[in-house]
């Protein structure tokens, strides 16, 4: 057993390596295709980007080169073929930006759209339209030559555009006819007829669609069968032959027994007239306009010359087939006439054209539009006959003028006057109070100026006209002409006389500009500074002993007006003892004991400086004159002695002046600071020891200063010699010096004026100053304008006014300084001249001529002709007259008069046998309007009295009947009603009227004159444009206080809404959720103008007392308030917030009372001031000194004490914080303009604390902001408008539907928070209804042929008048003609009026054509929808009648006729109807044929091309073959369907059923009949292992082999798995294997 297993290991392991040697061997020769190629290729990447140092051709670029495995897998470069190696560097273009302004994509036009099917080679059926494809050629260009560039260098700049794009190819439309009418009655009473039915064409085949059916079915009928003999012949009348010339009678020569001719007897007769002697003038002009009379009517003029012709026909006899027979075979027929009279066709016969007149340009200026020149030629034969009409008498070009001197054209320019006074009060909104008072406002505002047009080079032309009339004066005169050279040309400066503004083009200027009067600035000035010490009043002259104290402010803000405007800054107090100069104490030195003592009374020696009057320090020598300040008395306490502290400072002087009732007091105080010693020492004083008061400002309350007055206007210096001259430059400011004076007087504060002597002289103001005189200015207006034109019509004005010519002139500068006034009269009008008669011409008509027939000599063989009746032709004369009755040119009246009456017409001689008739009678009388009827007559003439046939009332009716017209008429509104119109004057709101048109009706129903009705046209009613109302806010609250004490804060101030705008009025500002609006500015309060005051300690309160010593632990007190501080020190005293907590004093403090004989010190000093910056190394101390030395053996406590510099605890580091600008604060006067946005500086510390700014300053800290700025509140224009427009003329000229507009422009455009323009830019009112008259066709009456069955006959129509409202559906009615006889004679447009025409009436068994069918809708190209690129077309058609059977094979063909049309249609078709009754439909509702795709009929299965035959196939919804279910398709190559082979069904047995029952794979609906085999909705695949052969196919043996060598993979992966490992050898060379790497070799393909 464990050798077979063994042996069988050993022979599979056999087997394994034998089967890798295998596949060894394969792989090596799989190296090569059976064909010897090679299975490895070069690869190439895509050329990377252009490099190189210069644009253009010389860079250089490369790609990746690799080799590849046919698999598509990389390998190494030795096994690709290095021969073929592919280059991977080449040199290229490189392109710059610059190159983009050379190169460009030139693309080209797209070619015709190719199918697709094309393409694929796969057709299918067409429903909608065949999608394609168009192409282009695209490729880069060189700009300038337009040679070819790589694209590469396009490419750089902008994508290649596409070179495809879809398009879309109609399908082929077959012609789409309409349903049959019904079978026409049968075309006999008897035998065997026909009947007919017939069709018309609705669209036409297109795109090689189906041609048109059959457009008429006939079948047979048989009524019944004849009695008799049916009649089979008929005579038919042909057409009238051309127009042909009468023969030319023989001539006879006249002998002496011959009548003379017609004009040498008219010649004779004339000269025997004037033998028999001269006649009066009247008699002689009355023969000449006779004669005249008589040539026209002769109509002898070739202008009117119509030559009389005549016409012929046959008569023939025609059998039933339409063969001809003899007449005889017709006897009971009789002939008509066969000759008739005509006009002899004449073509219009024109002059040569004339020459050419001048061009209306006669001016050289390339941007002036072409002038035009016309010529024209005279008529001189007018067409009759039917001849050719005559083509325009007229025509026109486009010219230049020629030649050398030829002036330039005139050149238009805009001009106007100066700017007027800047307004403010036009920004002002409806709520704000200063519209009242209008004085004082200032800020931003608006000025206007008039803007007009005027001739820019009329100097050029007026001197260029002069110098032509020169020369051509002194040609005259045989001189030659000096011109100047044009450029010597010196202008004269003048303004230019206004033209009519529609001359100049481009731009209007702007009228209107905004504006900014400067507000006045206040004076502001400092508070009062406080009083100097008595002094003279001029040091330099101290004669006078009197002096003053004086005491000043500045100005901190100058005003408008300079200094004059504020009030006074220096006010003086009259005292004694004046000094120039005095001393003033510094300091009191130390105390020191007399008698070198160490304790008890001694002095202190001041310390002084000497000052002037202005407290400037000065040389102590100018001092020498004052008294130089005493030493002071002090105390040095013993130890046992009372210690005093040192005198507080004097307290602010609680008196600015003294008085009876008032004198001004100082007090300084001092307190124990140890009590004496019970023996030998010296007491402390009482209470009121420690206290002193002295008197201050001593002197009265009597203040005075000096105050002036307003300044006078300035008026010219009598004493200078310039003189003020009137000046027109604007420019200029100033002419001369002038003087301006002002009152100066002396006054007592509280009590007025005192004299003069009482203020002091030095300080006293000028009452005089040098002044400058404004120029003068003229007042300069434009000359007048030229005066308008009068109307060129020759009709007087409306309602019989006269019409008017005007002229005007512009004021360019207004007077200003005493100038010349303007004048009174700017506009001035005229009456135009009296118009002249109207030049209209009219047609006048003469009397017709003599009926003239056919020759007798032409028709005398006819048949019943006779020889002096019959129908003929006459004629009659047709001149042009003025309107006054004066003879014009015929040209006149075919330019202006309407069409020109007949000159011919048919007339009848009446024949012995006719009937005789007179004209008929005026209707009678109407008996009542509306009910009774009115009645005319004629009666029979001479024979025809007798004759039967005259008799009868139906052929010759005597009289005629008709119903009385009606008068009554019915008035009613009609259309919308108009806006809301203003009359004149208001334009903006107010009462206005809105109008609806009014229309008139008579009793039928039909349009009529609104005059009829008693109407002017319109109903009124009045109506309100209401006035727009602006927001209205509340004025602005009082400023809130400083946010902040110390430092920068802000304050806020607000408004609040109190009503909306409503109506267009101005808008509101952006507004908070409490509708308010605020406005927020930042402060800075003076950080010490609010300083804690502390009142002295209070006596020691010991608490550890001794009696004996009085002295110990104790506690003082002290008052410690806040107070404003002023000028004169702290005043009133204040809330305690006010004042900065931090540095507020104790009000207690605990201590220890010294003992007797014990040290006392004075109070701590101030700490020094710690070095900046805070480094924290350094420190700061404080010292006291000894005010009572101890006794002896004892030393005093430190005087000293020192602590460390600690940032933000005792050392602070400052800089200035700068707030953030403020709102735009505008003067109190002004709405908007320039204003001034200020911010604020502040001295902040290390710690965050504002502080007073002096912290800043005594460092000196760089400020380098700008405090103030000038800004800009946009002002609130108003949108301003321009006047109404005068009405348009009306948009119909009659009608229910006409509207008159007028316009108005936005002159100014609103801006801010100014009123906005308003929508309403048009306005419409109706125009008065005017019913719409035009000429109409009748119908055609039915083809008359006259005494016969068939042939060629007339029929006739009328041209009548018609009223209609004007609308697309309104209903037209027939009037009166006389209604439009202002109307030329057109119909749609066509002036040439057809009433009568040739027509055919069938001979019975004929089979002819049909009318015309009416021209149907308009239809376009479409595919789903949507509006191809095509010409819309409607169609019409005939269809062919026959009435013989056996005439069927003569029949004419149909016919159809197509034109282009607007606005067509898009039409769908669709099959409707189900399985039994299938039609096709048009989407307007109407069943036709052809139209609806065959490929979509319900039930057929013929949309398939090729048809669906194959076995199991059929045709799908999308016109494709396919199989039915458990059939597969086989395809041919050219994707046509091959064969439907079978899916083997695939047997799968259910895990639950142990039967195994047998189920399928395919399922069928079993719903469905089995008859019925519906396309599959889905598509199920199957593998096929067999071929339509019964063969494996292919891929079966490869799926075999795959599985095969996976089991083996398998089976060699388990037994490796399963084998034991070997023992590892020791090697004697234990070196690692090294990872296999890449080695690189540089190449730049790897």
């Amino acid at each position: 057993m464990g050798l077979g297993v063994r042996g069988a290991r050993t022979a599979f392991l056999c087997l394994w390596r034998l089967f890798y040697l295998l596949c060894g061997i394969w792989t090596a020769c799989s190296q090569t295709t059976g064909d010897g190629k090679s299975l490895y290729f070069w690869e190439t990447g895509p050329w990377g980007r252009c490099m190189g140092s210069e644009c253009g051709p010389g860079g250089s670029q490369s790609r990746a080169v690799w080799c590849a495995h046919v698999e598509g897998w990389t390998t190494l470069h030795t096994n690709c073929l290095q021969s073929s190696r592919p280059a991977n560097q080449q040199s290229c273009f490189r392109v710059c930006d610059w190159h983009k302004e050379l190169y460009d994509w030139r693309r080209g036009a797209w070619n015709q759209c190719v199918p697709i099917s094309l393409r694929t080679g796969r057709t299918e059926a067409c429903l909608q339209g065949e999608e394609g494809i168009q192409t282009r050629e695209v490729y880069c260009s060189l700009r300038a030559d337009g040679s070819t560039a790589d694209d590469a260098i396009c490419e750089y700049f902008e994508p290649k555009p596409r070179q495809e794009q879809a398009c879309l190819i109609p399908c082929p439309k077959d012609c789409v006819v309409t349903e049959f009418t019904p079978w026409t009655t049968c075309s006999k009473t008897c035998g065997l007829g026909l009947q007919n039915r017939v069709r018309s064409v609705v669209a036409p085949p297109l795109f090689g669609g189906l041609p048109c059916p059959n457009l008429t079915e006939f079948q047979t009928c048989a009524p019944r069968a004849c009695e008799g003999r049916e009649t089979v012949f008929n005579l038919r009348v042909g057409g009238w032959s051309e127009c042909q010339s009468l023969p030319v009678p023989p001539v006879v020569l006249p002998t002496s027994t011959a009548a003379p001719v017609r004009a040498v007897r008219q010649t004779r007769r004339r000269k025997g007239k004037e033998r028999k002697g001269s006649r009066d003038p009247e008699m002689r002009e009355l023969i000449k306009s006779k004669r005249n009379r008589n040539r026209l009517s002769r109509m002898e003029d070739d202008l009117w010359n119509m030559e009389i012709g005549f016409q012929a026909r046959q008569v023939v006899c025609v059998h039933r087939n339409g063969s001809t027979v003899p007449l005889s075979q017709c006897p009971h027929w009789s002939l008509p006439e066969l000759y008739q009279s005509c006009l002899m066709p004449r073509d219009c016969v024109l002059s040569e054209w004339s020459e050419w007149s001048s061009c209306s340009k006669a001016c050289s200026d390339p941007k002036v539009p072409q002038g035009s020149r016309s010529r024209s030629r005279q008529l001189t034969r007018l067409p009759s006959g039917g001849g050719l009409e005559c083509p325009q008498l007229e025509e026109s070009e486009a010219c230049e003028p020629e030649g050398d001197s030829v002036p330039p054209c005139a050149l238009y320019t805009w001009r106007s006057t100066e700017w007027s006074e800047c307004r403010v009060d036009a920004l002002l909104s409806q709520q704000d109070r200063r519209r009242a008072n209008h004085t004082g406002l200032c800020g931003g505002g608006v000025q206007t100026r008039e803007v007009y047009c005027v001739q820019a080079n009329a100097e050029l032309l007026n001197y260029i006209n002069n110098s032509k009339h020169k020369q051509e004066g002194q040609s005259s005169n045989g001189q030659m002409p000096s011109v100047p050279p044009l450029l010597s040309i010196t202008y004269e400066i003048s303004a230019s006389p206004p033209v009519d503004v529609r001359l100049c083009k481009g731009a209007t200027p702007s009228a209107t500009q905004l504006c900014h009067i400067q507000c006045p600035v206040e004076c502001q000035l400092s508070p009062w500074g406080a009083w100097g010490p008595c002094t003279f009043e001029n040091c330099d002259e101290r004669s006078v002993k009197k002096g003053f104290k004086f005491r000043r402010r500045s100005i901190t803000n100058y005003p408008t007006g300079g200094e004059g405007s504020c009030a006074h800054l220096v006010e003086s107090i009259p005292c004694d003892d004046p000094s120039c100069f005095t001393w003033q104490l510094v300091k009191l030195e130390e105390c020191i004991p007399e008698e070198d003592m160490d304790c008890g009374e001694g002095t202190q020696n001041p310390q002084v400086r000497c000052i002037n009057n202005e407290g400037v320090e000065v040389e102590k020598e100018m001092c020498s004159d004052v008294v130089y300040p005493s030493p002071v008395p002090c105390v040095v306490p013993c130890p046992k002695d009372c210690a005093l502290s040192l005198w507080t400072e004097w307290s602010t002087c609680s008196q600015t002046c003294s008085s009876k009732n008032a004198e001004g007091k100082q007090m300084r105080t001092r307190a124990i600071l140890a009590y004496n010693a019970g023996e030998g020492g010296s007491s402390c004083p009482n209470t009121s020891a420690l206290q002193q008061v002295r008197n201050c400002n001593e002197h009265a309350c009597v203040v005075y200063h000096w105050q002036t007055g307003p300044w006078s206007l300035c008026v010219e210096d009598g004493s200078s010699s310039s003189l003020n001259s009137s000046s027109s430059n604007a420019d200029r400011a100033s002419c001369t010096a002038g003087i301006q004076t002002r009152k100066v007087i002396c006054v007592k504060v509280n009590v007025g004026q005192v004299p003069p002597k009482k203020c002091p002289e030095a300080p006293r103001p000028e009452s005089v100053q040098v002044c400058q005189l404004p120029c003068k200015r003229d007042c300069i207006v434009t000359p007048y304008s030229e005066w308008t034109e009068c109307p060129t019509s020759c009709d007087s004005g409306a309602n019989g006014q006269k019409n008017k010519q005007s002229r005007y002139r512009v004021i360019i500068q207004r007077p200003a300084n005493g100038g010349q006034e303007c004048p009174d009269t700017l506009y001035e009008e005229k009456d135009c001249a009296a118009p002249s008669v109207c030049p209209g011409y009219r047609w006048k008509t003469h009397k017709w001529r003599k009926c003239q027939l056919v020759p007798w000599s032409i028709r005398r063989d006819s048949k019943g002709a006779q020889e002096n009746c019959g129908a003929g032709i006459q004629t009659r004369a047709v001149s042009c007259r003025q309107l006054d009755g004066g003879l014009a040119d015929v040209l006149q009246c075919l330019r202006s008069a309407s069409s020109m009456p007949a000159v011919s017409q048919l007339c009848q001689l009446p024949c012995r046998d006719d009937c005789q008739l007179s004209g008929w009678s005026r209707f009678s009388p109407c008996s009542s309007d509306c009910v009774g009827v009115r009645t005319r007559r004629r009666n029979l003439l001479g024979k025809s009295k007798k004759k039967d046939k005259c008799k009868n009332s139906q052929m010759y009716p005597l009289s005629e009947t008709q119903y009385c017209p009606c008068d009554k008429y019915n008035a009613q509104p009609v259309g919308n009603w108009s806006d809301c119109i203003l009359p004149e004057g208001m334009k903006e709101c107010g009462q206005g009227y809105r109008y609806q048109a009014m229309v008139c009706y008579d009793q039928d129903n039909r349009l009529v004159e609104t005059s009829r009705c008693n109407s002017h046209g319109y109903i009124e009613e009045a109506c309100i444009v209401p006035c727009p109302s602006d927001c209205k806010l509340s004025e602005w609250s009082n400023w809130s206080r400083c946010s902040k004490s110390c430092g920068s804060g802000v304050k806020v101030r607000s408004k609040w809404l109190r009503e909306k705008p409503y109506n267009g009025g101005r808008p509101c500002p952006k507004l908070d959720h409490l509708n308010q609006v605020y406005e927020v500015v930042p402060c800075v309060s003076d950080c010490s103008q609010y300083v804690w005051v502390s009142e002295p300690w209070s006596v020691w309160k010991v608490s550890n007392v001794d009696l004996k010593e009085n002295c110990g632990e104790g506690v003082q007190t002290r008052r410690v308030r806040c107070m404003m501080n002023t000028v004169d020190g702290p005043a009133d005293a204040v809330e305690d917030y006010l004042c900065d907590p931090e540095e507020m004093p104790p009000g207690t403090r605990e201590s220890r009372l010294p003992c007797p004989e014990d040290c006392v010190l004075s109070e701590w000093s101030r700490w020094t001031s710690c070095d900046l910056p805070c480094t924290g190394r350094g420190d700061r101390e404080r010292t006291a000194f000894a005010l009572r030395l101890p006794k002896e053996g004892e030393d005093c406590p430190v005087s000293m004490q020192t602590e460390p510099c600690l940032l933000n605890r005792n050392c602070f580091h400052y800089s200035y914080n700068i707030t953030d600008w403020s709102t735009c604060q505008l003067s109190a006067n002004a709405v908007c303009g320039i204003g001034l946005k200020t911010r604020m500086l502040d001295c902040v510390r290390s710690d965050g604390k504002s502080v007073d700014l002096k912290y800043c300053k005594e460092l000196r800290l760089e400020k380098k902001w700008q405090m103030n700025a000038s800004c800009t509140v946009e002002c609130p224009v108003n949108c301003q408008l321009s006047e109404w427009s005068a009405w348009s003329d009306c948009s119909q000229t009659c009608g229910l539907e006409g509207k008159m507009w007028r316009k108005r422009t936005v002159v100014q455009a609103s801006q801010g928070d100014g009123r906005p323009c308003p929508f309403q830019m048009e306005q419409w009112k109706p125009c008065p209804v005017r019913p719409c008259y035009r000429w109409e066709y009748g119908q055609w009456s039915e083809c008359r042929v006259e005494d016969v069955v068939c042939g060629v006959g007339v029929r006739f129509r009328n041209l009548s008048c018609f009223v209609s409202d004007g609308s697309s559906d309104g209903k037209s009615s027939i009037v009166e003609e006389e209604l439009c006889a202002g109307l030329e004679k057109a119909v749609d447009g066509d002036k040439k009026i057809v009433l009568e025409e040739t027509c055919t009436l069938p001979c019975p068994g004929d089979c002819y054509l049909m009318e015309w069918s009416d021209w149907g809708l308009c239809q376009s190209v479409c595919v789903k929808g949507q509006r191809l690129d095509f010409t819309p077309v409607q169609v019409r058609s005939r269809a062919v009648i026959a009435q013989e059977p056996e005439n069927i094979a003569q029949c004419p063909d149909q016919e159809w006729q197509s034109r282009p049309c607007r606005n067509g249609e898009c039409y769908d078709y669709q099959w409707m109807g189900g399985l039994q009754l299938v039609w096709c439909q048009r989407s307007d509702g109407i069943n036709v044929t052809g139209g609806c795709p065959s490929a979509l009929l319900p039930g057929a299965d013929q949309s398939c091309d090729p048809l669906c035959d194959k076995p199991q196939s059929f045709c799908s919804e999308e016109a494709v073959c396919m199989c039915e279910e458990g059939f597969t398709e086989v395809l041919t190559t050219e994707g046509a369907l091959e064969q439907c082979a079978p899916i083997p069904v695939l047997e799968i047995p259910t895990a639950g059923d142990k039967k195994a029952d047998v189920k399928t794979s395919r399922a069928i609906n079993p719903t469905l009949p089995t008859t019925v085999q519906p396309g599959r909705v889905g598509r199920t695949w199957y593998l096929q292992p067999f071929g339509a052969d019964g063969k494996l196919k292919t891929w079966v043996y490869g799926v075999a082999a795959g599985v095969f060598v996976l089991l083996v993979f398998i089976v060699s992966m388990i037994y490796l798995a399963c084998k034991k490992p070997k023992k590892p050898q020791r090697r004697q060379n234990n070196n690692r294997l090294k990872p296999l790497t890449l080695a690189y070799d540089g190449d730049v393909d790897m």
